[in-house]
């Protein structure tokens, strides 16, 4: 623990440490500054009310500056000398002013949504807020957003599940999971109660896109290393996981589309479901399995080329015959793949919008199309760094899980 205060080029410099140490930096009197797995950077006080301890945010940094913060942090000690829960106190000044000025869901998730919009097609925004006009905003849409709780939002989804929209309640929950964020991050909210949610929908039928849950994924791991097919489809299905690509792009990359010095795999828009660029970071073991294959087809165009056919790409059904074959047939797809790493990164807290840009899911005009490929390379770049360390370890019998990100 430091024994002096925090200073503002401190905190724009702290990095999360994955081996779980150092990641709270102390300013004193209880204020504290947690790093967090995804990137995010939380400010927490931790105070004493009744004799019992207590924790209360303040958001985060860097929309929460060092000072504001340290402001707080005396604000709410004044409180407690006169006898008054912070915490307390906070959540009925803020019903208060969500009540009166601005804090309710609907007005969230217009300026969320403005927030996004030069991101977006105007037709993509209109859809969004169609949709919660529709199915959200009668229930919820005055309701200040820090009061909600997920019983209440649970009701909602399910009326729209009776109408038989099960994708539908489940594009909504992903939709208020981001408004809910948005509000966390603007300090109109403390948590983003959608989470709690995500088993509690009707399940989909199963679906030529079926995939595995997470508790299957260290055996699926496993049986992909034993494989004991052709090498060139081990080597894909390894590909596949560490990079989630649609499995139409995995089989038609190529030599000169690979970067190893800046470890990127850069994809041109003709080969695009949009139809624009997109950019794939490569980790450490991406890189690793590129090694791996080139001496079977360095010498050729496709980097995954079929073993049966030399210099043609493996087969549209290489996953399904190889996921047969090690015992998933049913259960497990080349989309699966994409949807278990959305899921898994979704719910250990790394931003939607890296996980959606990386899945190449952007909507647009063709005006962004010449910068869109890039966005957030940075921080998707150690997102997949992380993906591809979690995979090893959930690839390693008996050792501990990575924690929940919050």
């Amino acid at each position: 623990m430091s024994s002096k205060p925090l200073s503002d080029l401190a905190c724009r410099n702290a990095k999360h440490n994955p081996e779980g140490s150092g990641n709270k930096l102390f300013d004193g009197g209880g204020l504290f500054l947690e790093l967090m797995p995804s990137g995010s950077k939380k400010w927490r006080l931790k105070y004493r009310f009744n004799g019992k301890e207590n924790r209360m945010s303040f958001g985060s940094y860097p929309v929460v500056s060092l000072s504001v913060a340290r402001e707080r942090r005396e604000a709410a000690k004044k409180l407690l000398a006169s006898g008054i829960d912070p915490a307390r106190h906070r959540d009925e000044a803020r019903r208060q002013e969500a009540e009166s000025s601005g804090a309710q869901l609907a007005v969230v998730a217009r300026d969320w949504i403005e927030a996004r919009r030069a991101r977006w097609s105007d037709d993509h925004a209109k859809r969004i807020q169609k949709q919660l006009e529709r199915d959200i905003y009668p229930d919820l849409g005055n309701r200040p957003i820090a009061e909600i709780r997920p019983a209440e939002l649970l009701a909602v989804l399910r009326k729209i599940e009776k109408r038989g929209a099960v994708e539908v309640a489940r594009k909504s929950l992903q939709t208020c999971g981001q408004i809910f964020r948005y509000a966390v991050a603007t300090g109109r909210a403390e948590r983003d109660l959608s989470v709690d949610l995500r088993d509690a929908l009707t399940s989909r039928p199963v679906t030529p896109m079926a995939r595995i849950d997470e508790r299957d994924l260290p055996r699926l791991l496993r049986e992909i290393d034993a494989y004991q097919g052709e090498p060139e489809t081990r080597l894909a299905l390894r590909f596949l996981n560490l990079t989630f690509v649609r499995t139409i792009e995995l089989r038609r990359a190529e030599w000169v589309e690979i970067d190893m010095d800046r470890a990127e795999w850069r994809i041109p828009a003709e080969k695009m479901k949009k139809r624009r660029p997109h950019i794939v970071p490569l980790s450490k073991q991406a890189l690793a399995v590129l090694e791996e294959i080139r001496p079977l087809t360095g010498a050729g165009r496709c980097v995954f080329s079929s073993p049966v056919r030399r210099g043609q790409p493996l087969s549209e059904n290489f996953v399904l015959s190889a996921l047969s074959r090690m015992g998933f047939r049913h259960v497990m797809t080349g989309h699966g793949f994409r949807g278990l790493a959305s899921t898994i990164l979704n719910e250990r807290g790394f931003n939607s919008d890296w996980i959606e840009r990386q899945l190449a899911h952007i909507d647009g005009n063709g005006v962004r199309a010449a910068y869109n490929h890039a966005q957030y390379l940075s921080q998707r770049r150690d997102m997949m760094q992380w993906w591809a360390d979690y995979l090893d370890e959930k690839r390693m019998p008996n050792v501990l899980q990575f924690a929940a990100r919050k």
